[in-house]
């Protein structure tokens, strides 16, 4: 229980970022973290408790699924981290700025 909690609880700090912050890397950061609490929170729920692989007889199976999906997941999440970082990096070549107000102030 105390895990899902934490995991609430990086989930929370991510949203916290998102919203307060202007910077944008300190936004893709909090998306991040926002993310990899998404897939903690999935692992937590795949997990069982002295539970084996699928691969013998046994009843205590833990389910390959959750983890399939996650490591596809993070395998996105990271493609996506990539690209927003080097859209940020173009945007402060453009502009000079990495401030998202100033940003949707400028035009051209």
């Amino acid at each position: 229980m105390t895990l899902y909690f934490l995991s609430f609880i990086l989930f929370s700090v991510g949203l916290y970022g998102l919203l307060v912050k202007r910077n944008l890397i300190k936004i893709i950061i909090s998306l991040a973290i926002m993310k990899f609490a998404a897939d903690i929170f999935f692992i937590l729920i795949g997990y069982q408790n002295g539970g084996t692989p699928p691969l013998g007889g046994s009843t205590a199976i833990v389910n390959p699924v959750v983890q399939t999906l996650v490591l596809t997941s993070i395998t996105i999440g990271l493609a996506l981290i990539v690209l927003a970082v080097s859209l940020a990096v173009r945007l402060y070549e453009k502009y000079g700025t990495l401030d998202v107000t100033k940003i949707r102030r400028l035009h051209g």
